[in-house]
């Protein structure tokens, strides 16, 4: 699964990597949690944008925002056929811009955090889907997404038995194309990323709360 990630690229290269202009306001951010907003990329169609999305998808049917926290990742392998999902895969994919993401490798009681990023310290582009959500009353609007997930690669498995589908840049147009419908065309895409172009360390537990947000949450241990 993920469940915490980095984006740490600064506005320059989010602008030169996904091809957003002018370059987006961004801050360095080290332990992006569930419920927590982040920029997120789509294309209107013509341009990409860079666009502020919390995390966790409420479909658009949805009564009320509750089931957001139970929808941060979306299997691959079921995204088409999910209530929850086979709008969005068809109509409304994403790109989420990260530099790393996080995940645990139980230890006793206690869970060892590990980051896990690009080998060439490169862009992670994580495979989203997004929703625009009304309220009944039409008085609140949100927009949200969930991060595609995948089986895990050889590197990761140890620690579990998921980790986020990682485009590259050659699939990004198709992946935001979204008068392409048809999820079938989409499946190659879900094949996990070689293990070589990752590499993974242990950090500190203290990342294990979004209450820290500093760059000690990716400082090796």
């Amino acid at each position: 699964m993920c469940g915490r990630f980095t984006s740490l690229l600064s506005p320059e290269l989010l602008a030169i990597i996904f091809e957003i202009f002018p370059p987006p306001a961004t801050e360095p951010r080290y332990n992006i949690a569930p419920t927590q907003t982040t920029g997120v990329v789509r294309s209107d169609g013509e341009h990409n944008q860079l666009i502020t999305m919390k995390w966790g998808l409420i479909p658009s049917w949805a009564k009320d925002t509750k089931i957001g926290t139970s929808l941060i990742n979306a299997r691959s392998e079921t995204v088409a056929e999910k209530p929850s999902f086979r709008h969005a895969i068809k109509k409304n994919r994403c790109i989420i811009p990260a530099t790393g993401f996080f995940e645990w490798l139980p230890c006793g009681n206690n869970k060892q955090p590990f980051y896990i990023h690009m080998s060439d310290d490169g862009v992670m582009a994580l495979a989203g889907i997004w929703e625009h959500w009304q309220s009944p009353d039409n008085e609140n609007s949100i927009e949200t997404f969930s991060i595609l997930t995948t089986t895990s690669n050889e590197l990761i498995a140890p620690l579990h038995e998921r980790m986020p589908v990682i485009l590259r840049k050659v699939d990004y147009d198709l992946w935001l194309n979204n008068t392409m419908q048809d999820p079938t065309e989409l499946q190659h895409l879900y094949q996990p990323i070689p293990s070589e172009q990752l590499d993974m360390y242990p950090v500190s537990e203290r990342m294990n709360s979004p209450r820290f947000t500093g760059a000690d949450c990716i400082e090796r241990i």
